[in-house]
């Protein structure tokens, strides 16, 4: 969870003559499935990988993100320091798992919707309590769950050539032997 203070700026009553501290508010923001979901049934395209998102939508996702009742005027006092720390929460991986991409293969490029990410919490038996992580920490345990459910690859013929003449070599080294 990302908390965020906001602060506005003061204002001047004309009818008392006088200045009005501007309000204060902190906004308790989560980036989950949760958010995702409630954006997608407003906007009715994905958000995930959409690079052609208006800055009305963007703002738009950090309400759905919010989790506390705020005023919403909050949301048009954002600094340039505080949109670039909510920037920074989603992009964030929030894990330190990593995956190396084999020889051959390139990621899949299908649009991701908040209906596919259920789906395949679904079928990796994924507990619901997880759609409120943050998105890119479940996102790394479905592809988790994917690899570990894979099949080993069998090696081609010409790597397990390669792999037994590293052994022999390894063991004549070894046992001081020709072959």
């Amino acid at each position: 969870m990302l908390t965020i203070h906001v602060v506005g700026d003061e204002l001047y009553d004309e009818d008392r003559n006088e200045f009005i501290n501007g309000f204060e508010g902190d906004l308790e923001l989560e980036h989950s499935l949760v958010a995702l979901s409630k954006w997608e049934s407003k906007w009715h395209i994905p958000y995930i990988g959409n690079e052609k998102l208006t800055e009305e939508q963007v703002l738009d996702y950090v309400k759905c993100m919010t989790l506390n009742d705020v005023d919403p005027v909050v949301y048009s006092h954002l600094s340039v320091d505080n949109v670039k720390r909510i920037k920074d929460y989603i992009e964030d991986s929030m894990t330190a798992t990593t995956f190396v991409e084999s020889e051959g293969s390139s990621p899949a490029r299908n649009v991701i919707t908040s209906e596919l990410v259920y789906y395949w919490m679904v079928a990796l038996q994924i507990p619901f309590e997880c759609q409120h992580w943050h998105l890119h920490r479940l996102l790394t345990l479905i592809r988790v769950c994917n690899v570990k459910n894979q099949p080993d690859k069998k090696m081609s013929t010409a790597a397990t050539l390669r792999q037994n003449q590293a052994l022999n070599a390894a063991r004549r080294a070894k046992y001081k032997s020709r072959g």
